[in-house]
């Protein structure tokens, strides 16, 4: 495939390599990824089904930027959303684990976050991140990348959601 079809071109090498290793890894074990993305709008569903012949490990994607859409597709309760925000701990691990309850998958990772400025009391490069496992309990991370511009903050998101799926599958 040549790389004018794919995001090859957009992406820092170091995020391609990752997303290689993690398939990988995944088809090794024959495991099955799920996403649930909001402020990266698919992105990483999008790098998932780049990689040849490890693509299958990819069971599916949802994107989940408003907050009907993650209550509606991941099941994540109307209360927490209003209550705790769509941006934080608890709506990141519930999308994730929303994720792995709608899916085939194995492990399921979820992003939501603030990738450019929005109101003034949002923090810009805010990104919580839930990783769901089947048998495990999921893990949560908060990322501040700062005011760095709504692609690098996607771009960073990515790499850090592929990190939480490369340390599920160790």
């Amino acid at each position: 495939m040549s790389e004018t079809e794919t995001l090859s071109p957009a992406l820092p090498d170091e995020i391609e390599i990752l997303a290689h290793r993690v398939l990988k890894r995944a088809c090794d074990r024959n495991l099955m990824l799920a996403t649930a993305e909001s402020c990266t709008g698919g992105l990483l569903a999008s790098l998932l089904t780049d990689v040849e012949g490890c693509a299958n490990a990819f069971e599916r994607g949802f994107v989940t930027y408003s907050a009907a859409a993650k209550c509606e597709l991941l099941h994540v309760s109307r209360d927490k959303v209003e209550h705790c925000h769509a941006v934080s701990r608890e709506v990141a691990v519930a999308m994730a684990e929303g994720a792995l309850a709608a899916s085939h998958a194995h492990i399921a990772v979820g992003i939501t976050g603030f990738a450019g400025p929005g109101a003034p009391e949002d923090e810009a490069g805010l990104v919580h991140f839930g990783c769901a496992c089947r048998n495990r309990q999921t893990v949560h991370r908060e990322a501040h990348f700062g005011d760095i511009g709504r692609g690098a903050t996607r771009i960073a998101a990515i790499r850090v959601a592929l990190e939480l799926f490369e340390e599920a599958l160790e």
